[in-house]
């Protein structure tokens, strides 16, 4: 899982800005309209990385539908050492 956590977090281009969503969802669980209008981002572009942290197993959505609700997973909460160490290193 370090490894996974590392590649998208900090090896790709897009790591700052899960990072971002990693950190929000963090503070409180919240869906991907709401995450997008708090970070100024768009919501497709919110929609894609929240896509690829839940592929790669570091958030998770109890639901299915539209307006679900993210926060980290388990494993993410399991690793959250390496992940605060990523935090720390990655500009956001």
């Amino acid at each position: 899982m370090e490894a996974v956590l590392w590649q998208t977090l900090a090896g790709t281009r897009g790591g700052p800005n899960r990072v971002r969503i990693l950190r929000a969802l963090d503070d409180r669980p919240r869906n991907a309209n709401r995450l997008a209008e708090d970070l100024d981002l768009a919501y497709n572009t919110v929609r894609h990385h929240l896509d690829v942290l839940e592929d790669n197993g570091i958030v998770t959505s109890p639901d299915e539908d539209y307006g679900a609700v993210y926060l980290p997973s388990d494993r993410a909460r399991a690793n959250w050492d390496t992940i605060e160490e990523i935090l720390s290193q990655v500009d956001s």
